[in-house]
């Protein structure tokens, strides 16, 4: 496992000294959105040049941490027909851009039918999940001509809510270039809760074959609602998830979730101690 953080979840500073500070840590990679990450030049579509990847590129081979993931969230079942495409053509700069840096993955969570990208109970439909499957189609053959990976993350409150989902739509699309991205507390809420073990260990025997990249966060139930945070913080057993890593995607990128700079080190510690036990 090389273990990495989500950039923006780090100290805010300057982008090579945040780079610098993330070598610094211990952590081997990060999971870049490019807009929350760096704020000091543009990071529009337009921006996105040959250029911009070589500098990007370089800063990061500098301090010797990957990107692991280009993050491009956006919502792919959106109606409106215009935001729609508009949002296509975000993926398909990232997926350009995404090749030029040398970075196998451009994530992306799995959207809302709905303008407003909240969870409402149409997204759990067979028709929102036909919508996601025809708009992700498009993004997908872009993808496999610039030799990158889309990675979909299952997400609870999202059309991708189980792991049956999450198979249909690698199964339906059937490209080499649509992987996942896992997030065993995503997939979790308080529907669910009370059942994590099995709907985590039916994600690793549905999906396990096809992850590419591994998220790391804890949770909790508070008050009837899912509580997410660092690693070490709740109730999650990563043991199993961390033995499937460890026997089944040697050097996979995994990257900590919802950690503060003051205890990311913390959760780094709680996590590379449980891998070393699996």
């Amino acid at each position: 496992m090389q273990l990495g953080i989500r950039l923006h979840d780090t100290t805010k500073l300057p982008f090579e000294e945040r780079i610098a500070d993330v070598h610094r840590l211990g952590f081997a990679c990060g999971h870049l959105a490019l807009s929350k990450a760096i704020d000091e030049f543009p990071t529009t579509d337009e921006a996105l040049t040959p250029g911009l990847a070589m500098y990007i590129k370089n800063v990061f081979a500098r301090n010797q941490v990957d990107i692991a993931v280009l993050g491009c969230y956006l919502n792919l079942a959106n109606p409106n027909k215009e935001q729609l495409a508009e949002t296509v053509r975000h993926y398909l700069a990232h997926i350009r851009f995404a090749s030029w840096l040398g970075c196998g993955v451009v994530g992306t969570e799995t959207g809302a039918p709905n303008e407003t990208y909240t969870f409402t109970p149409e997204c759990h439909t067979e028709e929102a999940l036909q919508t996601f499957i025809e708009n992700l189609k498009p993004v997908v053959a872009y993808a496999e001509k610039m030799g990158v990976v889309i990675g979909i993350e299952p997400v609870y409150r999202h059309i991708v809510s189980t792991p049956g989902r999450a198979r249909r739509v690698l199964d339906e699309i059937a490209s080499p270039n649509l992987q996942i991205i896992f997030d065993p507390v995503n997939l979790l809420d308080a529907a669910n809760y009370e059942e994590r073990d099995s709907v985590i260990g039916e994600a690793v025997e549905l999906l396990g074959s096809d992850v590419a990249v591994v998220h790391l966060k804890d949770c909790v139930l508070r008050d009837g609602k899912l509580v997410s945070m660092g690693c070490g913080q709740g109730e999650m057993d990563y043991r199993p998830i961390l033995k499937f890593m460890k026997e089944h995607k040697p050097f996979i990128h995994a990257t900590l979730e919802d950690t503060r700079p003051e205890n990311n080190q913390r959760a780094k510690h709680y996590i590379m101690r449980m891998y070393e036990e699996a």
